[in-house]
């Protein structure tokens, strides 16, 4: 079973967490103004990232908080974890990294 560190209570069971999509997507400030397609693409076009990603997830069965990961696809190895309004570690920005 994977273990996942919640930045709030520590480290728990993968079972605890759902996965809540790619973190840093921000929401268009001019949102009426955009035309249907670039209002498709903010809602369902994400990164399909081979390597490390930035990821949403949540712990609902604990605290019920969303937090920040970075994770390599590759291995589902967590190299970092942080919260909601923290920027990306700054020795992983150096990196390729989907954000």
């Amino acid at each position: 079973m994977l273990l996942i560190e919640c930045p709030y209570c520590g480290e728990r069971p993968e079972l605890e967490f759902v996965y809540g999509g790619q973190a840093h997507i921000a929401r268009p400030q001019n949102a009426p103004d955009l035309s249907a397609q670039a209002w498709s693409d903010y809602l369902y076009q994400r990164d399909n990232t081979k390597g490390i990603h930035a990821e949403r997830w949540r712990h609902t069965h604990g605290c019920g908080r969303f937090f920040n990961a970075l994770r390599d696809t590759t291995t589902d190895h967590f190299i970092a974890i942080y919260k909601v309004g923290e920027a990306a570690p700054a020795a992983l920005k150096t990196r390729k990294v989907a954000l």
